[in-house]
């Protein structure tokens, strides 16, 4: 009987992967990790003063009985039109650019949902941009917007005390928006026009105003 063939061939080892030590406290990399909890960490101006003296008088002005009643503000959006882009792609471009800068996060660009002849209008057409800000970027929004940019507004006699929609939504317009500190006013060309809608758990009008108040939102009296 023929002998059977073996393999001789030796087998192929795996390659060794070379496992990475965590950096030490006194290594290079350690402070870069500092530097981020750090950061994770930061807590915005009006989260702090919410959770100490607005809710403490919103319980006391509506009598709540749970916590949870108190209302709160959820979300602020930021619209730009731009009627300009209809002729122009580059304006729309310029504008969510400088809505980024104001908003700190990258905006979303609204297009056309219908063609219009007599606007020179095609479906699908960017006409716009808009931003959804929460939590931190929210509140650190806010702050800027009641404390820099609407004193900056010239003739500002006050925030129209009218504009609820009725379940403790508030939106109010901007005419310019070079308001906002974080705009350059020498680099600017052109000038646009945006609504701000401050969303809150509000049941009615009067808790939403009473909300905005404590936050120093200056009404008209």
């Amino acid at each position: 009987m023929a002998d059977k063939q073996t393999n001789t061939e030796p087998k192929a080892k795996k390659p060794k992967v070379a496992k990475v030590a965590k950096p030490a406290e006194g290594d290079v990399a350690a402070p870069a990790v500092k530097q981020a909890r750090v950061a994770s960490d930061y807590v915005a101006r009006l989260t702090t003063h919410y959770d100490k003296v607005v809710r403490e008088q919103l319980t006391k002005q509506f009598e709540y009985a749970n916590p949870m009643q108190v209302p709160k503000i959820t979300k602020v959006v930021l619209n730009m039109g731009i009627g300009e882009g209809v002729a122009d792609r580059k304006k729309v471009d310029q504008a969510a650019g400088d809505m980024t800068l104001i908003a700190g996060q990258k905006p979303v660009i609204t297009k056309s949902r219908k063609s219009i002849a007599n606007y020179k209008l095609r479906d699908g057409q960017a006409i716009g941009c808009k931003v959804t800000l929460r939590k931190t970027r929210m509140y650190d929004f806010l702050d800027r917007l009641v404390n820099i940019a609407l004193p900056r507004v010239r003739d500002f006699r006050g925030l129209n005390p009218k504009s609820f929609d009725g379940r403790g939504n508030y939106s109010l317009g901007v005419k310019e928006h070079i308001i906002f500190p974080e705009i350059d006013f020498d680099k600017v060309v052109d000038s646009w026009g945006m609504d701000i809608t401050v969303c809150t758990t509000a049941r009615n009008d009067e808790e939403a105003r009473a909300l905005l108040v404590a936050f120093n939102f200056p009404f008209r009296q």
